[in-house]
């Protein structure tokens, strides 16, 4: 319910805002709305030059030289805006760029940038899971798991498959394959639709596995590196323990959240284990990973995340071929297993593709109309206003736009290194809210969409309660660490 209040309201203020400032002169176009392109320059004046017969500023744009705004066309500046002559004869103003994509290059790139692709990946790791049902490694590993998860998800059964689905989702995202990751997230969640008495709600166990998920806990932020050093960052993996420290605290938070609302006691034997062994895997491997050489740790770092990632299907195949008489008792085979699989890829990403369009669509709307823009002015101001620091301010876009776009928050990112350097406490504390946090509307709208759950309960709340834990962790981190 809250995510399609969320939904409505986005949709009929940022429209009706639109329409508002167009009606008092504000707004010059409502073609960006539509068919803007991100990154272009955004125009906010035009005239025909017919109309400036005689003005100066038509006499600057005849005498003056073409800049790069558009090429071979006569421009002029006048305070942050240019004026160019365009061959159209009109003079055209241009201030900024576009915030995002418009409607229709929304839905386009939708399907092709990021449905297609997850097609792909859904296509392939559906088939290796199908492998570990059919080799019944599946039920090995959810009773291994059973006294940990029969704790923490104490709605699901002993042995659910889905304690295995989970267990290769966080570590794919602790790993940092989030490309891997999401395939095993949707086969948990519709794992465990399987026990939902009521189909459209929202089961206690899905909401303490989505919100986990969201923490996003991540050892080896290998792209938030990349772009790093791509900005020219004296040490890029300067940010990894931060980052670490930052979204261990959210995975906790979102523990603790979720616990305290379903009544959950997580002070028992299991669980403190679990949470004193992760706590000891995360701060050996940082140890060694902050004795590394700049270059040699960006090398470590990269060979591990992908090296892991390769020994887990090797694991997979493996086990599968080890145990093969299984697959004989079904009367099938490792291969014919594995396209049975895949096929459920396939059809998970036919489901989710509506809810992906739509809330990206509405996100897009909500950016291009200038709400997106008044939100964030109107909290930097009420954070300069109760004395939170300049250098704080400045990475605050991040982390308001993290829950909503991860397109749109890296923009942010990039500007921010470019803008401040890359090496500075604003260029720091970007990469890791960037890094340490996850796209909220947009995690929601496809994991409940693949299983048709309408009424996702205080799942949203919580996830934004988690971002904003992570925000909060990760100025703190930064100030003590850098």
């Amino acid at each position: 319910m809250a995510l399609s209040r969320f939904w409505t309201f986005i949709l009929i203020l940022s429209i009706g805002y639109a329409l508002l400032m167009l009606a008092i002169g504000r707004q010059h176009s409502l073609g960006l709305l539509v068919n803007g392109k991100q990154g272009a320059p955004l125009v906010v004046y035009e005239r025909d030059t017919a109309e400036l017969r005689g003005s100066p500023l038509l006499g600057d744009l005849r005498r003056s030289d073409p800049l790069s705004v558009q090429a071979d066309a006569p421009a002029v500046m006048h305070g942050d805006t240019v004026f160019t002559l365009t061959a159209k004869g009109t003079v055209q103003g241009t201030l900024g760029t576009v915030p995002a994509d418009g409607l229709f290059p929304t839905c386009k790139n939708t399907v092709m940038d990021l449905w297609l692709p997850l097609i792909g990946y859904l296509t392939f790791f559906c088939g290796l899971m199908n492998l570990l049902v059919d080799s019944r490694a599946m039920e090995k590993l959810a009773r291994f798991l059973s006294p940990l998860f029969g704790r923490v998800f104490p709605d699901l059964p002993k042995d659910h498959p889905a304690y295995g689905y989970m267990t290769l989702n966080f570590a794919a995202n602790f790993l940092g394959l989030d490309n891997a990751a999401t395939p095993f997230g949707l086969k948990a969640m519709e794992s465990m639709q399987e026990n939902n008495p009521a189909p459209e709600r929202a089961t206690n166990s899905q909401i303490m596995f989505l919100c986990l998920h969201a923490a996003g806990l991540t050892l080896l932020p290998t792209s938030i590196i990349g772009y790093r050093a791509a900005m020219g960052a004296a040490n890029p993996a300067d940010i990894m323990v931060p980052m670490i420290v930052t979204s261990f605290v959210g995975t906790l938070a979102a523990l603790a959240f979720v616990a305290v609302r379903q009544r959950i006691n997580l002070f028992n034997g299991p669980v403190l284990l679990f949470v004193l062994g992760v706590s000891g895997v995360i701060g050996g491997l940082m140890a060694y990973i902050s004795g590394l050489a700049g270059a040699a740790k960006i090398h470590f770092t990269d060979n591990l995340g992908n090296g892991m990632l390769l020994g887990i299907i090797l694991l997979i195949v493996a086990y599968a071929f080890l145990h093969e008489r299984y697959f004989k008792e079904k009367g099938t085979n490792m291969f014919d297993s594995f396209i049975h699989g895949s096929k459920d890829g396939w059809t998970t990403g036919l489901r989710v593709l509506p809810y992906m369009l739509a809330m990206l669509a509405a996100l897009s709307i909500f950016r291009n109309s200038g709400l997106m823009e008044i939100v964030m002015s109107g909290l930097s101001r009420a954070l300069a206003f109760v004395g939170v620091s300049r250098e704080v301010i400045d990475a605050i876009p991040v982390a308001l736009m993290r829950p909503f776009s991860s397109g749109g928050s890296r923009g942010f990112m990039l500007d921010a290194m470019k803008t401040y350097g890359a090496d500075t406490f604003t260029g720091q504390l970007v990469s890791i809210l960037q890094g340490a946090a996850e796209t909220t509307f947009y995690v929601i709208a496809l994991y409940f969409g693949a299983v048709n759950v309408k009424d996702t309960r205080y799942t949203l709340g919580i996830m934004l309660l988690v971002d904003l834990v992570c925000v909060l962790t990760a100025i703190g981190v930064c100030v003590l660490y850098f």
